[in-house]
């Protein structure tokens, strides 16, 4: 009986010439992989993005290419400072039985939580204190648990691949297997594996050893997408029914979004296109106003709507822009959570005046403004127990 191979592992990329879809990936990792250990500053390559694009392939190719030895590690395993030290610390200090160099793959990082003891504050020493370049793999780079991570590291982002460079990778496997299936078949299964070549591969070996693999219906990736993918889709992809459920799979709140497709539109759109996009994301902001007001949560329908087939439609697909994009994280969400941060103090300091005084919370912060002169004195802030934090933001008001 002879052992069925994985389509996946039999065709993983031996070198970056088999990479398709990923060009400017390779470019940076490159670029990443020749400057390392260059003025004595340590810095990993962050390799992100969906699942199935390709992000451990990329790292197998990179070891070939440099005739590398590479060793691979998966974080899941790794999940407190003690296993970093014991297993990974030896591998960044010890040369290659083999090669002349070595790669340091540490392959799905996401499954180091906040939580775990000290497990990412180790990765990151290490990283810095590495002979040897390491590669780490996340689908989420911009998870807050990562911060640290995202400081040191070259972020390469892979995307989504497209369902034609999808179908025609599986052509080729078919032909090596001496295979064959049916265009609209390999369609169909390009189309619903949404950018994951890994799904697209799998569901391509289970259809070829089926008699009639027409008749096969292959679910749709039901996928989380990051925000980046889903503005690419927004303002280069042509508007289209499916662009109603887009942000169904982005795990970010609505108002969030809508903050970041307001920060990138004028990279993207200009002129009448920009002005046109900026007027429906005007529509956005009062349906949203209508939402919290009157409670009329069917609008959260049309909000939808506009924000993303309707932004994608304000553009003209003639002129849309080619090429790569990068997309920037929104400053109105810092300067949002700072005039949180200062309502807070204001409102902790009208509530500790009220009680002194004897008068309720809401008439001490309407009258804000008039007790000021007197919260400024310090014999007052002293009586109020005023923190640290609330002192300082007195003193702010004074300047």
């Amino acid at each position: 009986m002879t052992e069925t191979i994985n389509w996946t592992e039999k065709y993983r990329p031996k070198n970056f010439s088999d990479v398709e879809g990923q060009e400017q990936a390779i470019f940076f990792l490159k670029e990443f992989l020749k400057k390392f250990g260059r003025k004595g500053e340590n810095r990993a390559a962050m390799v992100y993005g969906p699942p199935g694009t390709g992000k451990t392939s990329l790292a197998f190719a990179a070891a070939d290419e440099n005739k590398a030895e590479l060793f691979e590690l998966n974080a899941s395993d790794l999940r407190d400072r003690e296993k970093l030290r014991e297993i990974l610390r030896p591998a960044t200090e010890q040369k290659s039985l083999t090669k002349k160099s070595k790669i340091i793959l540490v392959d799905e990082v996401d499954g180091i939580s906040e939580t775990d003891r000290g497990g990412l504050l180790e990765l990151l020493a290490l990283v810095e204190s590495s002979a040897y370049p390491m590669i780490i793999t996340a689908n989420d780079v911009w998870n807050r648990k990562f911060t640290g991570l995202r400081k040191k590291s070259d972020l390469i982002q892979l995307k989504e691949i497209d369902y034609k460079t999808i179908k025609n990778i599986m052509i080729s496997i078919l032909r090596k297997e001496k295979k064959f299936l049916d265009m609209d078949v390999l369609t169909n299964i390009a189309v619903k594996a949404r950018g994951d070549l890994r799904a697209a591969i799998n569901d391509l070996q289970t259809a070829s050893g089926m008699a009639k693999p027409g008749e096969i219906i292959f679910d749709e990736r039901n996928k989380e997408m990051d925000i980046f993918s889903a503005l690419r889709m927004i303002f280069k992809g042509k508007p289209s029914e499916s662009m109603l459920q887009l942000f169904d799979s982005v795990n970010m709140p609505l108002e969030e979004i809508m903050l970041w497709v307001e920060e990138n539109l004028p990279a993207e759109y200009s002129g009448e296109e920009l002005a046109k996009a900026i007027n429906t994301l005007s529509r956005v902001d009062i349906f949203k106003r209508r939402i919290y007001r009157q409670q009329y949560w069917r609008f959260l329908v049309y909000e939808n709507a506009l924000l993303s087939y309707g932004i994608s439609s304000s553009k003209n697909l003639k002129e849309t822009k080619s090429g790569f994009t990068s997309y920037k994280k929104p400053t109105r969400i810092l300067k949002i959570w700072l005039n949180n941060k200062r309502t807070e103090k204001k409102k902790s300091i009208a509530s500790k005046y009220a009680q002194y005084v004897h008068i309720g919370g809401k008439r001490a912060m309407a009258e804000f403004s008039m007790i000021k002169p007197f919260l400024l004195k310090p014999e007052i802030q002293k009586e109020l127990r005023l923190s640290e934090e609330e002192v300082e933001y007195l003193s702010n008001l004074k300047q």
